[in-house]
């Protein structure tokens, strides 16, 4: 199987790979199928544990690598990363403004929740593509089993994330199928940018601590304003935090142990 797949063309193997990580976030987001009710406490649980898994992301999958990527490029790296978070968060908070005039209540919250996550997967499948693309272009420590590793370390951060956009939605009134649409949706980005990583992996290179850190800005903006104040209405808000603490640290050992 790995001889078959090194032997694929490089824009093939970030397809194929993508599609992978695409895939576990389909899983991740089809748990709603497998409660029949779900009570406000189970729910406000799992508000507080999406925060905690966004969190991590945000930090251990995004700004830490963002800040290491510019010093191996010669770039400014506290700059680049500043920006990006900056602009980021700037980016959700004027969305917020102008959803608040436009939408009701319930439909901003879902549309931030599916925006942020998906501008989250951008730079993910960014990060693929231009792994399988560094193998072509004979890139220092690129390697096939590198590229693999990274994206199977992707796609099972990705489980978690598929449900912190679905379980949300769930809690929001969208029925289950569309709860699991959305979900999965948000990640199909990431077989694009996959494929337009590895065919533009020279110049992405640079592009990617910018999209990096603009992407954790936008997914800490949406914790901050709407996971974490959602989930502590709850008058067990004590325990919910304990929750967002026990998503965070799931997410924190996938991205260590597997990146």
């Amino acid at each position: 199987m790995f001889n078959w797949f090194s032997n694929l063309n490089y824009i093939y193997q970030a397809l194929i790979a993508t599609l992978f990580t695409y895939g576990v976030t389909i899983l991740g987001a089809s748990i709603v199928f497998f409660f029949k009710k779900i009570s406000k406490n189970v729910m406000d649980a799992m508000l507080g544990f999406a925060a905690g898994v966004m969190t991590a992301a945000a930090y251990f999958s995004l700004l830490a690598p963002a800040i290491a990527h510019p010093i191996s490029l010669n770039l400014n790296p506290w700059l680049l990363t500043f920006l990006g978070f900056f602009s980021g968060g700037l980016l959700l908070f004027i969305a917020d403004k102008i959803f608040n005039k436009l939408l009701s209540k319930k439909n901003k919250r879902i549309l931030m929740l599916v925006s942020s996550i998906t501008i989250h997967n951008i730079p993910e499948g960014l990060a693929v593509g231009i792994a399988f693309g560094s193998i072509y272009y004979g890139l220092e420590g690129a390697t096939t089993l590198s590229a693999i590793m990274l994206a199977i370390g992707i796609g099972l951060q990705n489980f978690p994330e598929g449900s912190a956009v679905s379980i949300p939605l769930l809690r929001e009134g969208l029925s289950r199928k569309k709860a699991f649409f959305f979900g999965q949706l948000s990640a199909i980005v990431e077989p694009i940018f996959g494929v337009l990583g590895a065919f533009l992996v020279l110049k992405m290179q640079f592009l990617l601590p910018f999209s990096l850190s603009f992407a954790a800005g936008a997914m800490i903006y949406v914790v901050v304003s709407e996971l974490v104040p959602e989930s502590q209405t709850n008058e067990k808000k004590e325990l919910m935090a304990i929750f967002t603490i026990i998503g965070f640290s799931i997410m924190m050992i996938l991205d260590v142990a597997l990146g």
